[in-house]
């Protein structure tokens, strides 16, 4: 979405998309290996001061892994579907403003993360989250063709957003 619309979607309703209950909202969550990648990694950063001292080395282990999850936990994004409004991550866009909305697992998700790839759509891509949906843009101010983003629950995704189109396997979802 560029920022003329979202400066423009904000000024005609400012702060609806914070304010309003949500239809529904999922946090796209680090797969396991990435937390404990992460509490590993957070703890190798003790290795360097343990020789010096072992309380330091401890301490510097808990703050090592206290910081690697922090990240972990400030730089997930949620999508949220609200009175409406999408957000997606950061970014969000009144539904009014949203065309053809596809969902895509295997080989379609696949196909929309590969060789349907365009670099000119808004993207919030998890690599350890299979499905994907693509959300066309039909704002003639926004030069965004589409979101693409991760979602575990395409089936709920689509649904909140009044969807009827199947999940795709196979296939692109715009020509």
């Amino acid at each position: 979405m560029s920022d003329e619309s979202a400066k423009s979607a904000e000024a005609a309703s400012p702060g609806a998309a914070r304010d309003a209950a949500p239809i529904y909202s999922e946090k796209l969550w680090p797969a396991w290996w990435l937390w404990v990648a992460g509490v590993m990694v957070g703890a190798s950063i003790s290795l360097i001061f343990f020789p010096i001292s072992v309380t330091f080395g401890v301490l510097t282990m808990f703050i090592g892994i206290g910081l690697v999850i922090f990240g972990l936990v400030i730089t997930t994004p949620t999508i949220e579907v609200t009175d409406g409004w999408l957000r997606v991550g950061r970014a969000r866009i009144q539904t009014v403003h949203l065309g053809r909305i596809v969902a895509h697992s295997g080989d379609a998700a696949r196909e929309q993360l590969g060789p349907g790839f365009d670099a000119s759509s808004y993207q919030c891509i998890r690599g350890w989250i299979g499905p994907v949906i693509t959300a066309q843009i039909v704002d003639p101010r926004d030069a965004t063709p589409y979101w693409l983003f991760s979602t575990r629950k395409p089936n709920a995704v689509l649904s909140a957003l009044g969807s009827v189109e199947p999940v795709q396997e196979h296939g692109v979802s715009f020509e």
